[in-house]
């Protein structure tokens, strides 16, 4: 597939110019206005039928080839983040507060370069639809969608996402089968006691001894009630209470993350943080409040649909660039919405092991690589070429018509996962 990679890497100038576009114009979830329209745009010039607004801001391309009856959707998400950035680059966000830290400019150029290949030279036999997403950090963008009648307006056999992973060598991919981003849910444990003078504490209940105890016990769920073979995480993020040192508040206020990478450790993390919290609070003497926000779901990528990606992944650049069963991630992505709906896999392609300097001042280690999220990341370009070739491809596959389908010329990707 060499010359796949080499025909997209030819173009490639004119979305890495985009790409740094974009992230110099940098956008909050379902405030994507400038990039969707700019997506929406591009689309329709490359002759895509073109629907905007769904879902406040997302945007879906759809181009029909011949008549197979195979439907194809292939994801990329276009919000920024709230973040100050500090990359130096010359594209840097123009609007303070807001950067693209998260890669997402780049997965919108990825997609955008494989629409243009795929509609002036893509053959394939049915229907592609390329859709860009809202509102991924945190919004539930494909919720929205979703409930704005995406697969029905738009039917998805498969569905399709890919994301850069800084760390890891620029272009190599990670597949996984089975759970591969943790839910995410989020409570907020209010406790209200009795204040009083510090010097005189059995005239008060005291909610921050109560909040100590509970932070302790909270830890004792991922060590003593999950099985250990399965990952889980209960953070206390944040803690408030109190003004003064010898005063002891009416309440204290606790901000809590868990994740969990199987849906029953995730509903039994909930009953279990509901019941400690309940007892601990009432050994204490004060009363408690749980206020659970349900975030995002346990990621979890189709067997058929994988091994069809890892199939894709190994033709485009050979096993050397290929992870076949990557490990899990305990972070957590909301195209595990649109895969509880339709079957389909998530990857992961690489930004690059060693990077920039990460601290924007010229005074960090150049060999670390800048992780997502951090006011000093940023896409790797590099990747553009590589991203969209694996899109290419892996539509031209999928839609394949039956003249055009056949086996791969590489090892079948099942054959190395048993010799690993």
């Amino acid at each position: 597939m060499t010359y796949l990679l080499q025909a997209l890497a030819a173009r490639a100038g004119e979305f890495i110019s985009l790409r740094r576009d974009i992230h110099r114009h940098p956008e909050l979830a379902f405030a994507e206005h400038r990039t969707a329209a700019l997506v929406a745009d591009k689309l329709a010039g490359w002759g895509y039928a073109v629907e905007a607004g769904i879902g406040g801001t997302g945007v879906v391309g759809t181009l029909v080839r011949g008549r197979g009856t195979r439907r194809l959707g292939l994801r990329a998400d276009m919000d920024a983040l709230p973040i100050d950035e500090a990359s130096g680059a010359a594209w840097a966000s123009v609007h303070a507060g807001v950067m693209h830290a998260c890669g997402h400019d780049g997965h919108t150029a990825m997609l955008l370069a494989a629409a243009r290949h795929l509609a002036e030279h893509g053959r394939f036999d049915g229907t592609l639809h390329l859709i860009f997403q809202p509102a991924e950090e945190g919004g539930g963008g494909a919720l929205r969608m979703m409930a704005d009648g995406l697969f029905e307006r738009f039917p998805c056999d498969a569905v399709f996402a890919m994301h850069n992973m800084p760390g890891l060598p620029q272009g190599h991919l990670v597949l996984r089968e089975g759970a591969a981003m943790a839910s995410s849910d989020y409570a907020t444990i209010t406790l209200n006691g009795v204040g009083g003078h510090g010097a005189m504490p059995h005239r008060a209940a005291d909610p921050i001894v109560a909040a100590a105890g509970i932070v302790m016990a909270l830890q004792t769920l991922v060590a003593r009630n999950v099985d250990p073979l399965q990952p889980a995480v209960v953070t206390v993020g944040a803690l408030h209470a109190g003004t003064a040192n010898n005063v002891i508040p009416a309440s204290a206020v606790m901000e809590l993350s868990v994740r969990a990478l199987d849906r029953a450790v995730r509903a039994m993390l909930e009953r279990r943080i509901r019941a400690l919290v309940a007892a601990q609070a009432e050994s204490y003497g004060v009363e408690a409040r749980i206020d659970w926000k349900a975030g995002y779901s346990v990621l979890v990528n189709a067997p058929a649909e994988t091994a069809f990606a890892r199939e894709v992944a190994l033709e485009l650049v050979g096993p050397a660039n290929v992870t076949l069963q990557g490990p899990p991630l305990t972070g957590s992505e909301d195209f595990a919405f649109m895969l509880e709906r339709v079957p389909g896999s998530y990857l992961l392609i690489g930004n690059g092991a060693h990077e920039h300097d990460c601290t924007g001042d010229g005074q960090g280690a150049a060999s670390v690589a800048c992780m997502v999220h951090n006011p000093g990341y940023d896409f790797n370009d590099a990747n553009i070429a590589t991203g969209s070739a694996y899109w290419v491809l892996l539509a031209e596959r999928f839609l394949a018509s039956k003249a055009d389908a056949g086996a791969a010329d590489a090892q079948p990707a099942e054959e190395l996962l048993a010799a690993h």
